[in-house]
């Protein structure tokens, strides 16, 4: 498991969209601004796991998605169908939780960015899937 501890660089997403999942919207607008200053397309945030899947469904429609973040916990519904979406169709992601390692990620081997993290430790997390991607 891929864990990041501080920011030694930063680069540019541009022309790269990402998916942001996270139900608080103090943390969802915090992401949204550091990936949206780094030059990514955000799509999201998504607050719940039914918009999340209408905003792949949608994206992939769309030009598709070079990544998301993902929140473990939606205000109680667990991210498990989303990240089973991406994974389907091969999107990376990360998830972005305060949750321990003990918390389910529903088998999947993404890598964890623990909260709170810095704008630019985000960046880098999501560069690192975005470009190793494509």
């Amino acid at each position: 498991m891929r864990v990041w501890k501080c920011p030694g660089h930063r680069t540019t997403l541009r022309d790269k969209r990402i998916l942001v999942v996270e139900d608080e919207a103090l943390v969802a607008m915090l992401m949204e601004d550091g990936l949206a200053e780094a030059g990514a397309s955000v799509v999201g945030p998504a607050a719940s796991v039914g918009e999340a899947l209408r905003l792949i469904d949608a994206a992939m429609r769309d030009g598709g998605l070079s990544a998301a973040v993902l929140d473990l916990d939606l205000d109680g519904e667990a991210v498990t169908p989303v990240a089973d979406r991406l994974a389907a169709i091969g999107v990376p992601f990360v998830f972005a939780t305060g949750y321990d390692e003990d918390h389910g990620t529903g088998g999947h081997a993404a890598p964890r960015l623990q909260k709170p993290f810095a704008p630019a430790l985000l960046v880098i997390a999501v560069e690192d899937l975005a470009f190793a991607s494509h």
